[in-house]
């Protein structure tokens, strides 16, 4: 293939809600710009970007897909995002690369929660957007009075900025055309054809609508611009040469939202979709400058005004780097794929400079040298070889030693760094055990690579329980995990819900005596101590003070004691959860000179311990979270009043543009499943995080049953 400058380059992320047909349009425009034989179909698993056997499998998007079509002299990159609530943050990494959005409407639905969601994460970065109303082919898309009704709500939710480019031809054959309002012409398609529409004149039960949608654009284009004004007055209207320079400006400063029409399915307004992009969107050149950080060496100030070689101090400085081919080399790598065959491959933005084969390059963010082999431009899964890319342009390249997702890497003499886009964090978590040994040698070498194409998902270990625990967004997430593992790395493994933390602790004061002496027949032993346990604020951990005076107790022997404490505390008392929050002072004692030893005064001590532990008034303490939900206003009592039936304490609520967040304090036993609950009630449209946040004791209700689990638990273990 030809390499394109990045002039002739577009770049653009195609988001919205689950099931809008983001795939299969993109399916179709590749099919409609002759890149791919056939139609391709989410069904079958022939879709170019639907290439994952988990995603055929669940006909859904998960993880960002990258395609190319070549359009009459224009290179369209296109990401294909997931629009489920779980893998959403995959859509706002994908605005990263690109300079437009396509935000698919499913033409039934309308505006839909995740669709709201990704139009959001566009705001935030700026992104300019053109909407594209999909599957207007479907039965229940709706006449041309509930199309005027979709466009109203959506000027009402995103402004009145959103304004048809084109409008649908729909009569007693379907949807089957569109009118392009900047030209004036219709263009008619064979449904399920090759995607050319045949152009003629607009039917005459639309001209009245056209005229009137015409002009409502050329009123909205000219809006701010004093010569297009007055050109528009004058004239009446703005010729069209005129109206597409300014349409195209329009949309790259984000004043204007188009909206068009089309049917992946059907292959139905998809050439034009690929001359809108084309001629409206935004090139990479044409973007702002890249704000990055820098780092510069000062040079170091002697007392005789000369500097040696390598004196200096490393600087960082904000710098803004131009989109261009004489800029230094810079790459950002935006997403991570381990293929079976190839290993891992790195998919990059060409921020500046030319990248070319066999260059060796400074990777900023690991401080390692890296080299670029087989340069390639990715067609889904598959690569297609090339020699060069240009600033603005889309690559990938196999095989680096230890780039990851969010790396920077570029010319070792100019240093730049580019912020990762950072994933939410995982909000549902499950215990993980592999189920042989053979699958446990596998585990952790499996998931890791799973982490570095997916950076939500966690592996780790919980210091307080030893379990292994894997955490991502919601149950799908995990499920695709866990099946990820057994289909590509056979490793085989089962799920349950982690262990809770939990605690004992004391709530009064005891003394106590232990005594451990044993006769043997050759040296006994022999331990005595007296001790004192008192409870501590919580955070304390454990405090040990020594009281003995004169000896009665050698000094050698003092850390056996204080070992005995620690080992007792940390096997627990009520339910083997550690103790903890507690002081404890050795008060007395005694000694044999020849039975007393090291082991004897740590028995000893774990015999005080327990009868200290029994008058001391224990109990079991439990993790309390921090939360913060995030939700439409209208959930905000439904969301309460879950948290109270969770035992949650809502300290505070606070409106946000995106609706409101609630701030509470719930037990981590109690939200354990609560991902799939908030979706439930926000339908997808909530999110929550949590951190640890203190702990406090448990109801005595809830006590009990804890314990007799425990004991449960310890009896099904003696029995095995």
């Amino acid at each position: 293939m030809r390499v394109y400058t990045g002039s002739d380059i577009r770049n653009v992320a195609v988001v919205g809600h689950s099931h809008s047909g983001k795939t299969s349009l993109i399916a179709a425009m590749l099919h409609a710009a002759k890149m791919t034989p056939e139609l391709g179909r989410v069904e079958d698993g022939s879709a170019v970007t639907a290439y994952d056997d988990e995603e055929v499998a669940r006909q859904t998007t998960m993880s960002n897909a990258v395609a190319f079509a070549e359009w009459d002299g224009v290179k369209v990159n296109m990401i294909d995002t997931p629009g489920f609530h779980m893998f959403v943050h995959e859509a706002r990494a994908a605005m990263m690369p690109v300079e437009s959005a396509l935000i698919v409407v499913n033409a039934c639905l309308g505006i839909e929660t995740m669709t709201d969601r990704v139009w959001k994460y566009a705001t935030e970065v700026a992104l300019p957007r053109v909407i594209v109303v999909n599957q207007c082919d479907h039965p229940k898309a709706g006449s041309g009075m509930e199309r005027k009704q979709l466009i109203e709500a959506m000027q009402s939710k995103w402004g009145r900025q959103v304004v048809p480019l084109e409008l649908p031809i729909v009569d007693e054959k379907g949807f089957h055309g569109v009118v392009d309002l900047v030209t004036m012409k219709s263009y008619l398609y064979e449904s399920g054809g090759n995607g050319r529409g045949e152009a003629g004149p607009i039917p005459a039960a639309l001209e009245g609508d056209a005229r009137k949608a015409h002009e409502e654009l050329v009123e909205l284009v000219a809006e701010g611009k004093d010569e297009l004004m007055e050109e528009f007055f004058r004239e009446g209207t703005i010729p069209e040469e005129h109206l597409i320079a300014a349409l195209h400006e329009a949309v790259r400063e984000d004043r204007i939202f188009p909206v068009l029409y089309a049917s992946g399915l059907r292959n139905i307004g998809t050439d034009h979709l690929l001359d809108f992009l084309k001629i409206y969107a935004p090139a990479p050149v044409e973007r702002e400058p890249i704000a990055a950080r820098a780092t510069s060496i000062v040079p170091a100030a002697h007392s005789n005004g000369e500097a040696k070689p390598g004196d200096g101090v490393a600087q960082e400085e904000m710098v803004m780097r131009p989109v261009a081919d004489k800029e230094p080399l810079a790459l950002y790598v935006y997403k991570t794929m381990t293929d079976p065959f190839a290993g891992r491959i790195s998919f990059f933005k060409v921020l500046s400079g030319v990248a070319k084969n066999d260059t060796a390059v400074q990777n900023f963010t690991r401080h390692e040298m890296e080299r670029l082999m087989h340069l390639s431009v990715m067609q889904g899964r598959k690569p297609t070889e090339i020699q060069e890319l240009h600033a603005g342009d889309l690559g990938a390249v196999p095989k680096l030693r230890s780039t990851l997702s969010g790396d920077t890497l570029g010319d070792k003499a100019h240093e730049i760094f580019l912020e990762p886009v950072m994933a939410p964090e995982p909000v549902m978590t499950y215990a993980i055990e592999p189920k042989s040994r053979a699958d446990e040698d596998k585990l952790a070498p499996a998931l890791h690579k799973l982490m570095e194409e997916d950076l939500m998902v966690r592996f780790f270990r919980d210091p307080s329980t030893g379990e292994f625990l894997v955490a991502g967004s919601g149950q799908t997430h995990i499920e695709a995990i866990v099946s990820k593992l057994k289909k590509r790395y056979h490793t085989e493994v089962t799920l349950k819900a982690p262990k809770v933390p939990y605690r004992e602790t004391i709530r009064g004061q005891a003394e106590a005596q232990g005594k451990h002496k044993k006769q043997t027949g050759g040296h006994g032993q022999f331990g005595d101590c007296r001790i004192r346990m008192e409870p501590l604020q919580r955070g304390s951990g454990i405090v040990f003070v020594n009281s003995i005076y004169g000896g009665v107790i050698p000094r050698q022997f003092i850390p056996a004691v204080e070992k005995g404490i620690h080992e007792s505390a940390a096997r627990g008392y009520l339910a083997g959860y550690p103790v903890v929050d507690f002081k404890v002072t050795l008060l007395d004692g005694s000694y044999h000179d020849v039975d007393s030893s090291e082991m004897s005064f740590k028995l000893a001590a774990r015999l005080a311990f327990r009868k200290c532990m029994e008058q001391a008034k224990p109990t079991l303490l439990e993790p309390v979270m921090r939360v913060e939900i995030e939700g439409p206003e209208e959930f905000a009592g439904p969301l309460m009043a879950d948290l109270n039936g969770r035992r949650g304490r809502v300290q505070g609520m606070e409106s946000m543009t995106s609706g409101t967040m609630i701030r509470a304090e719930v037990p981590m036993a109690e939200m354990l499943n609560y991902g799939a609950t908030l979706t439930a009630i926000t339908q997808g449209r909530g999110s929550f995080r949590m951190d640890m946040d203190h702990y406090e004791m448990v109801p005595q209700q809830l006590s009990e049953k804890i314990r007799a689990t425990a004991t449960r638990a310890t009896g099904e273990d003696a029995e095995d």
